[in-house]
């Protein structure tokens, strides 16, 4: 019963963080550099979250992953 409340509370921080990509602020090197020194805020907020969402979805079809087999185990 423990360990089915802790899969719970990962699995909402991971639906948490990959619903609200505006409070991370990531990117690489490289693509701030170009985008710091232009002018066009609307271009910068597009490849952040372009950034966040390619990111994102590798841990999120991991994490359904091991949830239906963790299911099926069970």
């Amino acid at each position: 019963m423990h360990k089915s409340i802790s899969i719970y509370k990962i699995l909402l921080v991971t639906l948490v963080l990959v619903c609200l990509p505006d409070l991370l602020h990531a990117q690489c090197a490289m693509c701030r550099a170009v985008l710091e020194t232009g002018e066009n805020q609307e271009v910068a907020e597009g490849i952040n979250n372009g950034i966040m969402y390619l990111m994102a979805v590798p841990y999120v079809l991991i994490a359904v992953l091991g949830f239906f087999i963790f299911k099926r185990m069970k």
